[in-house]
């Protein structure tokens, strides 16, 4: 309107007029930008005509296709992309989750399954730290566990708000995080570092932070995994977990995260695969499928509006009671609006149709979801889709200020464990022996500390190296007066137990004793698994291996930079929830 008003044919506008109109361009940006701020949960309470209107030209096997997301990748060639394209354009699926693969490839693949879609695709993507999580090229964030650690919530936010960006310019819409279980069994196999810790209110307060940049930028969350997966030691991808206790526990610690952010405005929340009978009592049904914990206990007693994702349907723990599709009929009886990668969306479109006929399911409980689904649509912008660029998507991907906020958190994460003097920074006159476990020689950390100390050399032992190798060590080290030892795991995804053979854990007890300085780049929990460490002048922990995390325990034990982390979670009796010398 404001465009032909100004194209008019009218040599002159009135004083009236142009005062009008310059009223309604300073006003635009921020009305604007008001529309922007809705939250989702707010926006489900408001008239949409173009939700109505997509949902009338929906027949009915297509309102119940909007219900499933099916898996997509970009590094399984072309056949594999052409069948999910023939899923999207033949049975007029809801929405796609995208796992592993390339970035630019995404892109062009973003654009081509959009086109052929009846209705805008809602894509998402399980991207707990970042894109990195998942494509190649792109950044990795740190795990939950490391920013568990961080003092400062606001740097939590900016990395939620950095990874919106990330997945707007790849067209994606929902990320499967933030992670709300609370870690408080470190056998875990299945959550572990991916939580950002075992206290109740530090991991509410830093879910809320991720999410809060997440939505405050148009992007959903699906914080998991309800009611609470963190105290298991059941794998749910292979098989189906209990979790034994009371309502009351459940209640105040398992659940408590996720009523909080609830009350917080969180746009999603994704369902976990276990059996608690305490919530329901009926023998070996995932939660997933129980409608008294989905239904009553999460959208009426949590009083929870927004989408309820199920975990992935092909998982052991739903799909080793319930085969055959019953599993899919069953999650939308349960109260899910979103059925994640079912094993076969044609096979459950058409035996929830049957469970409709039978009069297991209702066209009203699926229509509930198809609107809730459309408004989700709405929200993120798909009722004005364009296509993605696709030139450029690695370099605009990976932003000058996102690498560095990615170091920003690695260096607020770095936890002092004990130190004599506070580390106040090297001896470099001194001869100093700088030892490195479990990597090899091109490492970073060790090559930064070795600028700084021209008087040093460097030892490098295997995770599995031998009693020899470790004894010729040991005997080089009575000519040193300084000790730096990095215990470093390679493994991308670290599990709570360190992977080296018992001497090299022997040799770590025995280098305690000698007045060094130990930097663990590990999992925290590995320290359990290190009796004796405790005895080093100085322990500083890292929580992961990243290049970033080396850099910033380099500057730390060098004293250019201060430390001030506190652990998130408890590992033993000498070290437990909220140590950490602040500098």
């Amino acid at each position: 309107m404001i465009f032909s008003l100004l194209s008019t044919d009218k040599p002159l506008m009135t004083t009236k007029f142009k005062t009008l109109l310059v009223i309604i361009l300073f006003f635009l940006p921020a009305l604007s930008i008001a529309q922007t701020q809705t939250s989702f949960i707010e926006s489900l309470n408001a008239p949409n005509a173009w939700v109505d209107s997509v949902f009338k030209k929906l027949n009915k096997r297509e309102r119940i296709a909007q219900l499933f997301m099916v898996r997509a990748h970009t590094d399984k060639g072309k056949a594999y992309e052409d069948s999910i394209a023939g899923v999207i354009k033949k049975e007029n699926i809801g929405g796609v989750v995208f796992f592993q693969g390339g970035p630019g490839r995404q892109a062009i693949l973003t654009n081509h399954y959009q086109s052929i879609s009846k209705v805008p695709l809602l894509i998402a993507m399980d991207a707990e730290w970042g894109l990195g999580m998942r494509l190649d090229s792109t950044i990795s964030y740190p795990y939950q566990m490391t920013l568990g650690a961080i003092q400062n919530n606001n740097l939590i936010y900016e990395m939620g708000r950095q990874v919106a960006m990330d997945f707007k310019r790849l067209g994606m819409h929902v990320n499967f995080a933030p992670d709300a279980d609370i870690n408080n069994n470190p056998k875990n196999p299945v959550i572990g570092y991916r939580s950002f810790g075992d206290n109740k209110y530090n991991v509410t307060a830093k879910v809320g932070a991720y999410m809060k940049g997440l939505q405050d930028n148009n992007v959903m969350v699906s914080l998991k995994h309800f009611p609470g997966h963190g105290d298991t030691d059941v794998d749910s991808h292979y098989d189906l977990p209990q979790l034994p206790f009371s309502r009351a526990r459940l209640d105040s610690l398992e659940m408590y995260p996720f009523r909080e952010l609830i009350k917080q405005g969180a746009s999603g929340v994704m369902v976990a695969h276990m059996n608690i009978p305490a919530l329901d009592n009926t023998k070996n049904l995932p939660s997933t499928l129980s409608k008294p914990i989905v239904t009553t206990i999460l959208k009426e007693e949590m009083g929870f509006k927004g989408l309820v994702f199920s975990d992935a349907m092909g998982m052991k723990g739903v799909v080793k009671f319930f085969p055959n599709g019953e599993a899919d009929v069953r999650g939308i009886i349960a109260g899910n609006d979103v059925i994640e990668l079912s094993e076969n969306s044609v096979r459950a479109v058409k035996l929830v149709r049957k469970a409709i006929r039978t009069n297991r399911l209702s066209w009203e409980r699926i229509d509930e979801s198809v609107k809730k689904i459309l408004t989700a649509k709405y929200w993120v912008g798909l009722n004005n889709l364009q296509p993605l660029k696709t030139t450029n998507v690695v370099s605009e991907l990976n932003r000058p200020e996102s690498i560095a906020l990615n170091q920003r958190l690695a260096d607020a994460a770095v936890t002092i464990l004990k130190s004599d003097s506070q580390i106040k920074g090297l001896d470099k006159n001194k001869k100093t022996a700088i030892i490195t476990m479990g990597a090899g020689p091109s490492n970073t950390f060790h090559n930064m500390l070795k600028s700084d100390l021209d008087n040093s050399v460097h030892f490098i032992l295997p995770k599995d190296a031998s009693a020899n190798d470790i004894a010729n060590v040991n005997k080089e080290l009575r000519n040193y007066d300084q000790i730096i030892v990095g215990i470093q795991d390679m493994r991308k995804r670290p599990p709570a137990t360190l992977d080296y053979n018992n001497s090299m854990k022997l040799f770590i007890a025995e280098l305690a004793k000698m007045n060094s300085i130990m930097v663990v780049f590990a999992n925290p929990y590995t320290i359990a698994g290190l009796p004796g460490i405790e005895a080093a002048k100085t322990i500083v922990l890292n929580y992961q291996n990243s290049e970033e995390a080396q850099k910033a325990s380099a500057r730390v034990v060098s004293g250019k930079l201060k430390a001030g982390g506190k652990l998130p979670v408890s590992i033993n009796a000498s070290f437990t929830n909220g140590d950490g010398v602040v500098q």
